[in-house]
């Protein structure tokens, strides 16, 4: 069994503070496995590899933009994260699973890879590139951390999102590829409900796990943690 927190549009700092909270509660033992399913605003954030010349914007267009900046502890390079893309983060302990990093980030392009089938997307990996990619382009990012194998930070998936701001980035660090969205793929958008309810259920199958949706834990309470 497992719990799902599907809020809708967070600010970055306050999702990210949420997991953190999160991780703390799951390492005690004091809650099961979650994941949260969301949007956030439009922020690059760049992971432990990052290089700082992959942000091509200087501070005045960031700030036209309406674009935040954040370091984080998850592994990889920069990426973007806006509305219309689902940002999955898997709160896990691969005690119960497998602990093996490998395995858990095959296991997170699996499930988005059966997420795209559903909707009639050919997803798939490329040899020694973390994601899932749509011939030449990538359409979902995966980034992780894993402190005494409990899991946060995870996935993005372009589902509707604005592709125009990747211009300001080198995605993942990666120059010879380019990113696209389910919308670009299809020619029209999609729910990002209906796509949300393809990766929670192939995510319960290939984690072996039951979600129980639950709004008890509000998003802004997440600042004061």
């Amino acid at each position: 069994m497992g719990v799902i927190f599907r809020p809708g549009r967070v600010d970055y700092p306050v999702a990210w503070a949420w997991q953190k909270r999160l991780v703390e509660q799951r390492l005690r033992g004091q809650i099961p496995d979650s994941l949260l399913l969301l949007e956030h605003p439009p922020v690059f954030t760049l992971g432990r590899s990052a290089s700082p010349e992959h942000l091509l914007a200087d501070e005045a267009t960031l700030a036209r933009l309406g674009i935040s900046v954040f370091h984080i502890e998850r592994g990889g390079d920069i990426t973007y994260h806006g509305p219309g893309q689902i940002v999955g983060y898997p709160i896990l302990d691969l005690s119960g699973h497998r602990k093996d990093v490998r395995w858990y980030v095959r296991q997170l392009e699996e499930v988005l890879i059966r997420a795209l089938s559903d909707f009639g997307v050919h997803g798939e990996r490329q040899d020694g590139r973390t994601g899932v990619w749509v011939g030449d382009e990538k359409v979902a990012a995966i980034g992780v951390r894993i402190s005494r194998w409990v899991t946060m930070h995870g996935f993005a998936l372009n589902v509707n999102t604005d592709l125009s701001y990747f211009r300001y980035i080198v995605p993942c660090g990666i120059r010879d590829r380019g990113v696209t969205s389910l919308q670009r793929c299809l020619g029209s958008d999609l729910a990002l409900e209906k796509v949300g309810d393809a990766i929670v259920d192939h995510f319960e199958g290939l984690f072996h796990l039951k979600f129980e949706c639950s709004e008890s834990y509000e998003p802004a309470s997440a600042q004061a943690s």
